[in-house]
């Protein structure tokens, strides 16, 4: 008689997990399609080139996170993107160290993170290829 009338909140346990896993999924879900949306708008009006594993360092340029998504290197006319091998990994509220002897940024380059209010170590970054985007000339 116990289990019969345990029954309910059993069922009742079953029917939250899920949800809660969903809710969480959905949450995840939205937070990717930001750091996307985020990407996705810097690179418009600019079209994918030949994925390369180096570019070359610049002062002036910029290399920084999208959130869950890709490492951005902004070199003004043309903007790389690098989606790592781990992108859900990314984090925006993170900081880079590169430990890199050359003048370039290759798949070879060691990368680690550190978190900006605590200064402690938070991950290490694989890259891959980065991926030139240019701005679209118009013919005329």
């Amino acid at each position: 008689m116990k289990l019969r009338s345990a029954l309910p909140a059993l069922a009742a346990l079953a029917l939250a997990v899920p949800a809660a896993a969903q809710n969480d999924t959905q949450a995840e879900t939205a937070k990717m399609d930001r750091g996307e949306q985020k990407l996705a708008k810097l690179l418009e009006g600019r079209v994918a080139g030949e994925p390369t594993n180096c570019v070359m360092h610049r002062p002036n340029a910029r290399l920084y996170v999208i959130d869950e998504t890709a490492l951005v290197y902004d070199a003004g006319s043309t903007i790389y993107v690098n989606y790592t091998s781990d992108p859900e990994s990314l984090d925006d509220h993170d900081y880079l160290v590169l430990r890199n002897p050359t003048p370039n940024i290759c798949r070879t380059t060691q990368i680690t993170t550190r978190d900006r209010g605590s200064n402690t170590f938070s991950g290490v970054i694989f890259l891959t290829d980065f991926i030139p985007y240019e701005r679209v000339r118009e013919e005329g």
